[in-house]
Order: structure tokens, then C-alpha cells, then sequence
């Protein structure tokens, strides 16, 4: 039997400007609602580019996992990064992406949420489907409602259009749930059905 606490985890989920100017954020709210999964927080807001450059990390680590997600992504299609951009230096591709990501989520609103319930970081990103959308399966947010691509996006110089961010851990989650909720923002309460599904 599952701990009390395992219902209590708690996860960022946000609808980014495709997401949002796509008319999709019903969509996505009913698909994580039907999940069994509660809404505790929920806000729109258009981000500044300060907001969401704290969200982005700039740091060394997450710079140069950017920027080797892009070299591999360019490898897999037997393209040559440097060709592309100019340079096959991750941690220059990460910087280029990182600018990209903030100018995207900057350009219309945002739906921000936090989510409850049962292995919720888990089940929401299940849920969304793989950050690429092109190799998310169907049946999953980015696998119905977009086809984008890294490679693609590259090119254009312009963030990837995913449709949703949701946090990859607990401990990411709690991080982005700070930055963006604070506590008398958050609301407790139980759903109907509750007691029956646990």
C-alpha cells in the first residue's frame, strides 16, 4: 500500500506560448484532470525574459547538455552541426539554445500549474511524451499535437515547439514549484473520488 505522502508528490507543468496561442490548454488540463491527478495551483501569466532565464539554468552543466542533445540530434540525421551553426562546440550550441528557449517563452503567455498526486512527476511525464516531439508516441500531449523537430528548430533558430514543460524530478520539481508558486498560492484540497482510486 502506497504511503500517504506518494499521493502528496508534486510536479510543474507549464503550457508553453504554442501550447497556449494552439488553444490546447483544455485539452491538456482535462488529460492530466482524467489522469487522477489533481490541479492545486494554476496561473497565466507572460513571463519577463528575467523569470524565465532564472527557470533555464545558465550554468556550465545544463549549457553543455543542451548543446550535446543537438550534437547527437545532428549526428542521428548525418548532419554537420558546424555547417548548421556555425560551430560543433556544445557548450556554445547550449548558449544558442538556452537564448532561444527564453525568447520563445517569452513571446506570448504562459499557463503555469502545479500538479498533485500519485507519483505525479512520473505520470505527467508520461502524460506529455518525449521532449522531442517527432519520437513522442501517440496518445501522449507533444505525440497528438505536434510534430517539431530539433534539427528543424535548429535551423530556424528558434526553441523546439513542445507544447508543455513538466519537471524530470522531485527534486527539479520542488526547485521550479518555488520559483514560480509561492506557498498561499497553492491550495489543498481533496477530489471526489479520492478514496476510491487509492
Amino acid at each position: 500500500m502506497p504511503h500517504s505522502h506518494s499521493k502528496e508528490e508534486k510536479t510543474l507543468v507549464i503550457i508553453k506560448p504554442d501550447g497556449v496561442k494552439r488553444g490546447l490548454s483544455g485539452e491538456i488540463i482535462r488529460r492530466i484532470e482524467q489522469r487522477g491527478l489533481k490541479i492545486i495551483a494554476l496561473k497565466m501569466v507572460w513571463s519577463s525574459k528575467e523569470e524565465i532565464a532564472k527557470h533555464y539554468p545558465n550554468n556550465r552543466g545544463y549549457l553543455l547538455i543542451l548543446g550535446n542533445k543537438s550534437l547527437e540530434t545532428y549526428q542521428r540525421f548525418g548532419l554537420e552541426a558546424k555547417k548548421e551553426l556555425g560551430t560543433d562546440d556544445p557548450l556554445k550550441i547550449g548558449k544558442m539554445v538556452r537564448s532561444w528557449l527564453v525568447d520563445f517563452m517569452i513571446s506570448s503567455p504562459i499557463i503555469k500549474m502545479v500538479v498533485q498526486g500519485l507519483h505525479a512527476v512520473e505520470m505527467v511525464r508520461k502524460l506529455t511524451g518525449d521532449t522531442m516531439p517527432a519520437r513522442a508516441d501517440m496518445g501522449t500531449i507533444r505525440g497528438d499535437f505536434s510534430i517539431d523537430s530539433a534539427v528543424l528548430a535548429n535551423s530556424e533558430k528558434r526553441a523546439v515547439h513542445n507544447i508543455v514543460h513538466a519537471s524530470g524530478t522531485r527534486e527539479e520539481a520542488e526547485a521550479e514549484i518555488r520559483l514560480w508558486f509561492s506557498k498561499e498560492e497553492i491550495h489543498a484540497y481533496k477530489r471526489a473520488e479520492e478514496d476510491i482510486m487509492f
